[in-house]
């Protein structure tokens, strides 16, 4: 049996994590199963003694001797208290399980999202991994309470009323039996539409997250240009829509799990008439036959619980098969081996074609060029030209279709797919046009590319980047909370800051795409001349790559290369592409007749 063809009992296997307590809580269930079959048949024999006339007797003299009466209310009563403190406590010790469970599936859901590589947040966005994330681990979560409350509750329940009906006579224990075979033969039967129609559910549900992600993200946007009204309707649309797939869903299961509870229910039925054909025989006395009843409509009424269940075991089966999607998807990036060797860091572009997600044409089509250690480069091209592609494959943040990506100087040059991931990002580190920051302090900020660094390091780095204005202008300095993706400044700002956090971190290679755009030309110069005479955690100058649009910053690069039709088609100085490139001119704003 391919496991991986059963995602919900993937999900239900987890329980492995907590072997015993997942043994006690099983022994528990059916101890206390036990004591409801050993309940019932106290009953019968206390009914039995009442028909005998032996519960309450009143001799000659009037006395009435209740003894026999008060013995089995007690015995009755001790046994259900008994009952009712074991379930209380192995219904908490099964809550406590699949907490940890459901915890541990979203830390897997949490540690394979931070895995997988861009392609796939490109492909699938946010608002779908945030759903399987909430929505589906609740779906599973409550999959897993009613693994114990109805499937291995159920099942004790279920081999013990019909353990004592047979135990009374076989004919009273076949009925109930074959009609509750049948009634779950029905309702497994039903499961797999059920399962689909979930599946629809999550996949509006997917829409109305995604929508409501980029409303609360994009809420900048939406009052600028007063499209308040419009994505409300649009959002209402997504709404709509997933409550029509939910009634779907809804009426199917409100119109086919009854007819199973009725087969079920039939059980009742048969142990009546049976049973009152046995007590006319005397093959059966009037306390066993009441006991009889008591087990029967037990035994209904927990399965016609399972029929309730089987919704939720459909909808789990459904955000089941999406979470495992999700933790079964492969990171197309592995880490290699091999630590970068060579001292002075440059990087080095051979042939190297990239395609979008999802296969098309390419982004990038035999393209090379060469970042030599300490240098300061910038790039430029026409919008859509593949700039910010290139860019995220300097950290491999993507992997070329064909070609190399090298790191390294000289005789030195390793491709950097032999590398550990962990190495090249820690010597390369990218800094983009948006820079995001956490909501979180200032110094917690600054702290993700350096956790030990120190307030003085922080200080330091701010400096660098020309942000000490920003930092006397927080009322709490380091400690000041900067807000949701940094809200509370201004982009010039943020992306001072975003500078600083990379510069902190000593990186060998430095990539700006577009990172400097909302800063004015004095605090650019400021902030890459700062750049040039920082040594990196090696001694050797950081080597820069910028990705620039602003004709302030082009002239502060060592080098110019023009990206063209996804490759470089010309580089040198600004000076030597006026001259030389028409199309550098016409991408710049230059005249021809300058």
């Amino acid at each position: 049996m391919n496991i991986r063809s059963y995602p919900l009992l993937r999900c239900l296997l987890l329980y492995r994590r907590t072997p015993i307590r997942f043994w006690i809580s099983a022994a528990l269930f059916a101890l206390a199963n036990f004591m409801l079959a050993w309940q019932q048949g106290m009953i019968a024999r206390a009914v039995h003694d009442v028909e005998l006339g032996l519960a309450v007797v009143v001799d000659a003299a009037g006395n009435v001797d209740a003894s026999v009466a008060v013995h089995w209310l007690l015995v009755i009563v001790g046994i259900a208290t008994g009952r009712a403190l074991l379930m209380y406590f192995v219904g908490w010790l099964s809550l406590v399980i699949q907490q940890d469970l459901l915890g541990h599936l979203r830390e897997m859901i949490l540690v394979q999202v931070q895995r997988l590589d861009l392609a796939y947040h490109w492909l699938h966005g946010a608002g779908e991994i945030v759903t399987r994330t909430t929505r589906d681990s609740d779906k599973v979560r409550d999959a897993l309470i009613s693994f114990w409350r109805q499937v291995v509750d159920t099942s004790f329940i279920v081999i013990a009323a019909v353990g004592f009906l047979f135990w009374y006579h076989p004919l009273l224990g076949i009925g109930p039996l074959v009609l509750t075979l049948v009634g779950f033969f029905i309702l497994i039967r039903q499961t797999d539409h059920l399962v689909q129609l979930d599946r629809a559910v999550g996949q509006a549900f997917d829409a109305v997250n995604q929508d409501l992600t980029e409303g609360v993200n994009g809420v900048r946007v939406i009052k600028a240009f007063g499209l308040e009204a419009s994505r409300v309707n649009r959002f209402e649309g997504h709404v709509r829509f997933f409550v029509g797939q939910a009634l779907e869903a809804l009426a199917y299961s409100s119109s086919r799990i009854p007819l199973p509870q009725f087969v079920v229910g039939i059980g009742q039925v048969w142990v009546l008439g049976t049973g009152a054909y046995l007590v006319s025989h005397h093959q059966l006395n009037f306390g066993e036959l009441v006991a009889a009843l008591l087990m029967a409509t037990t035994l209904v009424f927990r399965v016609e619980g399972v029929g309730r269940v089987m919704q939720v075991f459909a909808d789990a089966r459904s955000s089941a098969a999406r979470i495992w999607e999700l933790l079964d998807a492969l990171p197309e990036i592995e880490s290699g081996s091999q630590q970068i060797k060579a001292k002075d860091v440059g990087i080095r572009l051979s042939d190297v074609t990239v395609l979008p997600p999802g296969g098309g044409n390419p982004v990038l089509k035999d393209c090379s060029l060469t970042l030599k250690p300490g240098e300061v480069v910038a790039l430029v091209g026409a919008t859509g030209s593949g700039k910010s592609t290139l860019a995220n494959l300097l950290p491999r943040l993507v992997d070329p279709a064909s070609g190399r990506v090298e790191i390294g100087s000289g005789d030195q040059w390793q491709d950097v797919r032999d590398l550990l991931l962990d190495d090249v990002r820690r010597n390369v580190h990218v800094v983009p046009q948006e820079g995001f920051l956490f909501s979180d302090t200032l110094a917690a900020n600054l702290r993700l590319a350096a956790p030990d660094a120190m307030d003085d390091g922080l200080h330091w780095a701010l400096h660098m980047a020309s942000a000490d204005e920003v930092l006397a202008g927080l009322g709490d300095g380091l400690q000041t909370k900067i807000g949701d993706r940094g809200i509370t400044l201004s982009g010039g700002q943020r992306q001072r800051i975003c500078l600083a956090r990379a510069l902190i971190g000593r990186p060998a290679i430095l990539v700006l795409d577009d990172a400097t755009s909302a800063l004015d030309a004095v605090t650019e110069r400021n902030v890459l001349q700062n750049i040039r005479r920082l040594p990196g955690k090696k001694g050797h100058a950081i080597s820069v790559f910028i990705i620039a649009s602003k004709l302030s910053t082009i002239l502060l690069a060592d080098r110019v290369l023009l990206l063209s039709g996804g490759r470089i088609v010309a580089e040198g100085t600004h000076t030597t592409l006026t001259a030389q490139s028409a199309e550098y001119r016409e991408l710049m704003g230059i005249d021809d007749g300058r």
